[in-house]
């Protein structure tokens, strides 16, 4: 199978998973909101739950796409399968010590990130006291995603995407089923989460061990002697991980910090407006719903094809994958991102509007999300270009491009904020997140060389056309004619269709040949 059609499959397989996923998300959201809306304990929820979030993105796909699988694919490629399951144990074993000590650090010092992390909600001490409660009773959940995150590494290397890619599903239906159980309980909602945590891990077992995985088993320290943590970090790969995510954990702290600051300012209602963080929170879950079904879907797909191809001397393979990756996130993303800015509020409306979320709260979410949308096709690139430097073992210039972009977002979002209240944040986060990308794409050009950087340019203005009529229909059915938001969604994705083959775009025959020898 070509890496095109391999890329195309995998993401399917992930894409699909995700769409499970998102929706039991907007599900799990239109409970929250149903029971919660904008107010005290939506805020301190959100909070409560960004911090295991902020090390799931590290320890979790941070620390599976940048270290575990370049190194554990190159283990499965040239070393023997007993050496592969070898390192697979001892990884297992340094994981749990680390995630152990993290745990328990974050329950111990919970009082304190939460006053750094929303200084707004000291002046609300019933909103203070909620947040610092679901804090450390969600902290557990890091040391479950950490191990979910191994055994995701492990068979995304060995080229199996199924059990990892339906696991957040579960979280999501776990979430739903406390949430009903105790209406109107904040307290359920964490609860959810931690027996979400060990459902997710409990899928991902009986597919390692059918793999060949035994756990706690060692060539080179015995087996069932026990561990030597020290020894473990010496190991050759081990190692090797360790210097590829060290710079990873730099990002991923640039990452957070952004959100952070997002969270701190978005605490500031006398500023921003009241429920500036809630609304920041469900106009972002709709703006990942796209992105994770294809960009971050196609991004993981390619990254175990890119490392091997980074492998091959000349690295025109790799270049391929890279210009096809880019053109096919182009493709998906830009007519979302426009159809998102058109049908911000109806989406926000019909999704969320019922219960304590009143017209308000629709308002102010709907102008977040219309300019989270315009950076929508930027992060979606970002993941594929992240995903290429982590292929060449190149983990530094993805933080460096990230802190310079950070530094831009900061100073954007204090600016933009006052004008334009939570809305200014979002707007911050695409501008800043649109740099990052073209910055992250010269910077790539420059290390391997020419990228086919005309024919990504010639495809994303093809798209662009195509998605602009798609955007001029979705308005007019939806404004001036009236028409049912799933009827005006159908509609649009018809004229895009229909716009598409007219301007001969490549992407989108790509797609239909693969899907035609697959039926």
């Amino acid at each position: 199978m070509s890496s095109r059609k391999h890329i195309i499959k995998s993401a399917g397989i992930i894409g699909s998973a995700t769409v499970v996923s998102r929706v039991l998300g907007f599900v799990r959201d239109i409970l929250i909101a149903r029971f919660f809306g904008t107010a005290r304990y939506a805020q301190a929820f959100v909070v409560a739950f960004r911090i295991p979030n902020m090390l799931r993105d590290l320890i979790g796909e941070g620390a599976t796409n940048a270290a575990f699988v370049p190194v554990l694919s190159e283990y499965f490629e040239t070393k023997k399968r007993e050496d592969f399951w070898h390192l697979a144990n001892v990884l297992l074993n340094v994981l749990l010590i680390a995630l152990a000590i993290v745990t328990l650090l974050g329950v111990a010092f919970a009082p304190v990130i939460v006053r750094l992390i929303a200084p707004g909600f000291i002046n609300d001490p019933e909103k203070l006291k909620v947040t610092i409660y679901l804090t450390r009773f969600m902290f557990p959940y890091i040391l479950l995603v950490g191990l979910l995150a191994y055994s995701m590494g492990v068979l995304n290397s060995l080229k199996h995407f199924s059990a990892p890619a339906f696991a957040p599903a579960i979280l999501n239906l776990s979430i739903i089923i406390c949430a009903l159980t105790r209406q109107g309980s904040v307290s359920a909602l964490a609860t959810g989460v931690l027996v979400g945590g060990v459902l997710q891990l409990a899928v991902q077992v009986p597919v390692l061990f059918s793999k060949g995985f035994t756990p706690f088993q060692t060539k080179k320290f015995g087996t069932g002697h026990g561990f030597n943590f020290a020894s473990g970090l010496y190991h050759k790969a081990v190692k090797k991980i360790g210097i590829l995510l060290v710079p990873r954990i730099l990002g991923s702290c640039v990452y957070q910090i952004n959100i952070f600051v997002n969270t701190m300012l978005a605490s500031f209602s006398h500023i921003v407006g009241a429920g500036g963080v809630a609304a920041l929170y469900y106009a972002n879950r709709i703006f990942q719903f796209p992105l994770a079904i294809f960009g971050i879907a196609i991004a993981q797909a390619a990254l175990p094809t890119m490392s091997r191809e980074a492998l091959e001397s000349g690295l025109s393979k790799l270049k391929e994958t890279l210009s096809f990756s880019l053109r096919a996130v182009n493709f998906i993303m830009l007519p979302a991102s426009l159809g998102l800015i058109v049908l911000a509020r109806p989406i926000t409306s019909t999704l969320f509007e019922r219960g304590m979320f009143g017209s308000y709260s629709t308002s102010i979410t709907a102008g977040a999300l219309v300019f989270y949308s315009i950076g929508l096709f930027s992060y979606a690139g970002i993941k594929i270009l992240v995903s290429c430097f982590y292929s060449l073992k190149d983990t530094l210039t993805p933080v460096k491009i990230a802190s310079i972009s950070l530094i831009l977002n900061i100073a954007l979002s204090i600016a933009l904020m006052f004008p334009l209240k939570i809305s200014g944040l979002a707007l911050a986060t695409s501008i800043s997140g649109s740099f990052n990308f073209l910055l992250l794409f010269f910077l790539l050009r420059k290390k391997i060389g020419a990228l086919d950087g005309m024919k990504i340019l010639g495809s994303f203005l093809k798209v662009l056309l195509a998605s602009v009529f798609m955007a001029a229909i979705v308005y007019f059915t939806a404004y001036r004619v009236g028409l049912n938001l799933c009827l005006v969604i159908l509609i649009g994705i018809l004229s895009y269709i229909m716009a598409v083959f007219l301007l001969d775009i490549k992407e989108a025959r790509e797609f239909l040949k693969w899907a035609l020898k697959k039926s």
